[in-house]
């Protein structure tokens, strides 16, 4: 299975939108772990299960979580593609750093100019 890395603009604004949250970066976390219904992930918090709804609503609309009904009960489980799909993006932010992180380490490692041989030019004579 081919896996699409490439997020646009709009799908990495709902990303850090929806993990901007604790409650919602553990409702993806709890979900990882096994499908869940979301009365069963509105028990473990203290907020009304409508709060919860909403916070299963901004993580499936960011697509990092795939919700279905199963009767009367809407079962949700993470969405593992999605969450490739922002590791990747994470990963090249990481890249970008550590390749300015290395420049700088290669500017702070040369020597400063006064430090540095300087081409003499033979003396008259010699």
């Amino acid at each position: 299975m081919v896996v699409q890395t490439e997020l646009s603009e709009a799908e990495i604004d709902r990303v850090f939108h929806a993990l901007a949250t604790a409650t919602r970066r553990d409702i993806l976390r709890r979900t990882i772990d096994r499908e869940q219904s979301v009365s069963e992930l509105a028990r473990d918090y203290e907020m009304s299960f409508a709060a919860v709804q909403k916070h299963v609503a901004v993580l499936e609309e960011a697509r990092l979580i795939v919700k279905r009904a199963e009767g009367r009960e809407r079962l949700v489980r993470a969405n593992p593609e999605m969450i490739a799909r922002a590791r990747a993006l994470l990963a090249r932010y990481e890249e970008l750093w550590r390749a300015r992180i290395a420049r700088l380490d290669d500017l702070l490692a040369e020597p400063p100019a006064s430090d540095k041989p300087r081409n003499e030019a033979p003396k008259q004579g010699d």
